[in-house]
């Protein structure tokens, strides 16, 4: 009887101490979301970019020269790709506080044949959000995208600064067993090569359906079809509903800057053949079996690094749940928790790549 009270005593401690852990590590989520967030993107990129430096090495080019070469590109397109977003912000923010008096006119018209209740309600709820300091706000955060630039440049470049020590130190961690140090660096170089796949394909599918949406904009003769089109390529980055939000967003600022109802069901119609075809058809064609997740293990990550990170978190939400799943196969007492992640309940182990 004593023993099974000790047992009992012992597994609440446990427990316990799980629960303690658990959300001190939310704590460090959360308080330090802006470094995490920029050591993940870094990690990623440093994963994208090693293959690159490893086939330019292939071809007879210096290690050294390739790895400058490509800290150059990441530096610059880093830059780039932050002064073109922030510059995209600033027009829609620009756009959309001259268009506000217009948008509290047109939505609550756009919503008349709910009734003038529904209709009262929605002019209530947008004349009490302060759309132009919620502008001006989102604005201010997205010039923090230059100072994550530059945080993300310096975590590369000391990547690449210690690659060459990175198996040294695995097998040191594995107390210098040289088979699970070996099955270690095949788990890495597993998730390296499933998350670059999803990311490649991801960009070029988001890219196709950014021009197309900067397409049907620029025909339709609707403003603001570049920071939809970028827009549109970011938020396909979210599993399931980046499309949804996207193509929402495009036809709600259709008819705020047009207020024909006409041209904003040509739009939505456009948009919705163009992210069913793309999402339903291309994408899934070009990942094939690349994830094997579960649908609803992935609305589940989305929910959870949404709530941590908001929408960065969303965007490396399904990259996570990939390494997430393939490390849980390979820890017994972690691997329900990989049939879970799995499409089919068999978890990949990601050794037979």
């Amino acid at each position: 009887m004593e023993s099974q009270n000790q047992l009992l005593r012992e597994r609440l401690q446990t427990g316990f101490l799980g629960i303690i852990a658990f959300a001190l590590l939310l704590f460090m989520l959360v308080q330090a979301r802006f470094t995490l967030i920029c050591l993940a993107i870094a990690i990623i990129i440093f994963s994208l970019t090693s293959d690159a430096i490893g086939a330019i090495a292939r071809r007879g080019i210096p290690n050294w020269l390739a790895t400058t070469l490509a800290l150059i590109g990441i530096g610059i397109g880093l830059l780039w790709a932050s002064a073109t977003v922030v510059s995209q912000i600033n027009e829609v923010v620009t756009t959309s506080i001259s268009y506000a008096e217009q948008m509290q006119a047109a939505l609550p018209a756009l919503l008349e044949w709910l009734g003038p209740e529904a209709q009262q309600t929605v002019d209530t709820a947008i004349r009490n959000f302060n759309l132009t300091g919620w502008m001006r706000t989102a604005a201010g955060g997205a010039s923090n995208l230059l100072s994550g630039a530059v945080l993300i440049f310096l975590f590369v470049g000391f990547m690449f600064a210690e690659r060459a020590w990175f198996p040294l130190k695995i097998e040191s961690l594995m107390n210098g067993n040289a088979t699970a140090a070996e099955q270690v660096q095949q788990i890495i170089a597993s998730i390296m090569r499933r998350v670059n796949r999803y990311l490649v394909v991801k960009t070029a599918v988001s890219a196709a359906t950014a021009a197309c949406v900067w397409g049907i904009f620029t025909s339709a003769g609707v403003p603001l079809a570049g920071p939809v089109a970028v827009m549109t390529f970011i938020l396909n980055f979210i599993p399931s509903v980046g499309s949804i939000i996207a193509t929402i967003i495009a036809v709600v600022l259709t008819y705020v800057l047009t207020t024909d109802l006409t041209t904003t069901v040509i739009i939505a119609v456009s948009c919705t053949i163009v992210q069913f075809i793309i999402g339903n058809v291309l994408d899934p064609m070009l990942l094939g079996q690349t994830l094997r997740l579960s649908s609803f293990g992935i609305i589940l990550s989305l929910a959870f690094w949404g709530a941590i990170w908001g929408i960065p978190g969303m965007f490396l939400a399904v990259p996570i749940m990939v390494a997430v799943m393939i490390v849980c196969a390979h820890i017994p007492w972690l691997r329900p928790v990989a049939v879970m992640l799995s499409r089919e309940g068999h978890p990949d182990d990601g050794l037979n790549d």
